[in-house]
């Protein structure tokens, strides 16, 4: 296929043509056609007159209607859509299994919540009436990474179409013909009113640039690193945007001495390894009792030394690749660093290309650090790499959870009910999970404290950056 963009309910072919290829074994997997700032202009202009026309805003049940039709659409084309994002992501198979159908079950969702807004009304002295409306707030940018691209442009789109906002979608290169099949399923479905949703490739920073500094675009919901995030406020000050950005963590997982040490090791592997950690909320740091510190090292080196990596497409491989030679090359040298300034107990490395068939192989790492200023603890490394830190006590445990700027997750493991929930509540993050990781569902709110981001996605939250409260005032006056 050849992803196109899609404006107003049609395809436009406009751009020189790119083409995606498989980080798994460097083949060519699906053409797309590069953005443009022309291209990028019509398609905010279509959603700008689309907003403005009320047909789409102000019907509640169409828009509902059309996250159904929605969600049978993405059930009607799952497997080709698991392949191609298998294929382009190099995330394993069986978890983009999950993410597939994690997407269909963000629309079901929202198309209830798509009829269930409702505003309130007060009165708050005699013959004086106040009424508090709920009303989209207008054009949407929606820009979608590459590691989850359906999951995340769902959580995304979804609530921004509930609460009856259009929508200018930017999804990540890497992912453009993901991408292309989710916006053939939105194409097809009949609710879908001209212009409501807009779909344009990616085209280089001068396009993305010109999309959140954009005077027609009112909101921004965003996926990605803190730094990028950072880059998009900066733009949208001068018009004030509402923002909704979910950007990187560091996040930790803490044992404490009580607790069933073979439960933990199974949910931090399973959660600091989805996506060969190239997930935002994966555990980035293991923070454990002294007197446990061996123990623990032994049974993750263990576990992860037991994982398979391979291609993602194979239905036994547990890892992956990482996205391209670009971040293999950025993990080769976080072990460099770890080598030098820390102490290794499962040395990561480059896989030979020629047996592998691509560059962008990399083995797991747990090393330990205490240093909670080292670089390697305080950047979210985006790779399998564990860094394994030691406290005394519970205050420490804490103190050292929170040492870095990010606030996304974190989990706890213990048997102790009062631990886990003085321990979750201390922590500075959107989620804690206790005894467990990565439990993530549509109906429970997710986002980040501190440079982890602004706003929640998910839950009835999750609908609050798309819509302004608006009051209307009136006085009947005496009879």
């Amino acid at each position: 296929m050849t992803a196109k963009h899609f404006i107003g309910n049609a395809w436009i072919s406009n751009g020189d043509i790119i083409y995606t290829k498989s980080p798994s074994d460097q083949s060519q997997i699906c053409d797309y056609h590069k953005g443009s700032q022309s291209t990028l202009e019509d398609a905010i202009h279509s959603a700008r007159t689309a907003f403005e026309s009320d047909q789409w805003k102000s019907r509640s049940r169409l828009r509902a209607q059309f996250l159904i039709e929605l969600a049978d659409g993405i059930r009607s084309v799952e497997e080709q859509l698991v392949l191609m994002i298998t294929s382009e992501s190099g995330k394993v198979i069986s978890q983009v299994r999950h993410e597939v159908k994690a997407a269909i079950n963000e629309c079901i969702y929202y198309a209830g919540l798509s009829r269930a807004q409702f505003g309130r009304v007060a009165e708050f002295d005699s013959g004086q009436q106040s009424l508090f409306t709920r009303e989209p707030i207008g054009v949407a940018a929606i820009i979608v990474p590459w590691n989850a691209p359906a999951t995340l442009l769902i959580r995304s789109l979804a609530p921004a179409v509930a609460a009856g906002c259009t929508a200018v979608i930017k999804p990540a290169h890497e992912s453009a013909g993901s991408h292309g099949i989710l916006m053939q399923c939105i194409a097809r479905c009949s609710s879908l009113v001209p212009g409501a949703i807009n779909s344009v490739n990616d085209g280089g920073i001068a396009m993305s640039q010109m999309l959140v500094s954009h005077p027609e675009i009112d909101v921004i919901s965003y996926t990605g690193s803190t730094a990028t995030g950072k880059k998009i406020m900066e733009a949208a000050a001068g018009s004030l945007k509402r923002l909704s950005l979910e950007l990187g963590g560091k996040s930790p997982a803490i044992i404490f001495e009580d607790a069933s040490i073979d439960q933990a090791i199974d949910e931090i592997v399973r959660g600091a390894m989805p996506h060969s950690g190239q997930m935002c909320t994966a555990i980035g740091r293991v923070l454990v009792p002294k007197n446990l510190h061996s123990q623990v090292v032994a049974l993750l080196v263990n576990r992860l030394s037991e994982l398979k990596i391979g291609h993602a497409l194979s239905s036994d491989s547990q890892i992956g690749p990482l996205i391209n030679e670009a971040a293999a090359e950025r993990y080769s040298k976080f072990v460099d660093q770890a080598k030098k300034d820390g102490e290794m107990h499962l040395t990561g490395e480059r896989l030979d290309s020629d047996q592998f068939g691509s560059a962008c192989y990399v083995s797991p790492t747990v090393a330990s650090i205490d240093d909670v200023n080292h670089s390697l603890v305080q950047t979210e490394l985006f790779s399998p790499f564990l860094l394994v830190e030691t406290f005394v006590d519970k205050d420490e445990a804490i103190h050292r959870a929170n040492s870095t700027t990010y606030g996304l997750s974190a989990s706890v493991y213990t048997k102790t009910t009062k631990w886990a929930q003085r321990a979750a509540r201390q922590i500075k993050a959107g989620t804690v999970w206790i005894n467990c990781h990565n439990r993530l569902m549509v109906e429970a709110e997710t986002g980040g404290y501190r440079t982890s981001g602004l706003g929640r996605l998910h839950g009835v939250e999750g609908l609050a950056p798309f819509l302004e409260t608006k009051h209307i005032y009136s006085e009947f006056g005496e009879w």
